[in-house]
Formats: C-alpha cells, structure tokens, sequence
C-alpha cells in the first residue's frame, strides 16, 4: 500500500507555499514605504486557498489586490508603515503555525510507518 502524500498533508503544503508567498509581497510593501506612486499589494489569504481546495490545484495564478490606505500620502504612496508591520507580524506567526502542523503530520507518518 503506497502514501499519497498530498492525501497525507492534506492543505499544509499549500498554506505554507501561500503564506510565503504573502511574506514576499508585505516585505516588497515595507521596503518600498518611501517610494513614491508604490502602491502597496496583499493577498487574501483565505480566498486564495479556498480557490486551491476547489480547483484542486494549487498552480492557479494568485489575485494580488491592491491596499487601499487609511490615510493616503501626497506622494501617491499607499504604503502604511504599521499596516504593513502588522500584516507582516501576523503572517509570520501564521507561517510558524504552518510549520508547526506540518511537523506534526510528518510526524504521524513516520510513527505509522515505524508501526508506533
């Protein structure tokens, strides 16, 4: 009988592919916070992977949205410096939250395997 690991791993590749991917586009936002005309991007995390589990593959292009600011600049920059710390704290600690779920299905794997 053979493991069919995206069975096995279920979402947890896909979430942490995802949340990585939203990493890179926060930290573009904070690096470009005094760029003028940047527009600040995001993803919406719990829509993306709602369109993977449908379409059952995780290859469909990401929907990046544009942030609308609270307070826009005169430089046409949407970047706001603590909106953006924020998000990114928040989908780092999400990632760790990825891994550590992740571990624990490798985990049961290998206790299975080891007939534990």
């Amino acid at each position: 009988m053979s493991i069919s690991f995206d069975r096995a791993l279920g979402v947890h590749p896909q979430a942490l592919q995802l949340r990585l991917t939203r990493a890179e586009l926060l930290s573009t936002n904070l690096a470009n916070v005094d760029t003028p005309n940047f527009k600040a991007k995001d993803i919406d995390f719990a829509a993306q992977m709602q369109r993977a589990n449908q379409a059952f593959t995780f290859g469909s292009p990401l929907q990046v949205k544009y942030r609308l600011p609270y307070q826009p600049a005169g430089d046409g920059n949407t970047v706001e410096l603590n909106v953006e710390q924020a998000a990114f704290a928040q989908n780092s600690m999400d990632y760790q939250t990825s891994l550590t779920f992740l571990k624990m299905k490798f985990s049961g794997l290998k206790a299975a395997i080891e007939g534990k």
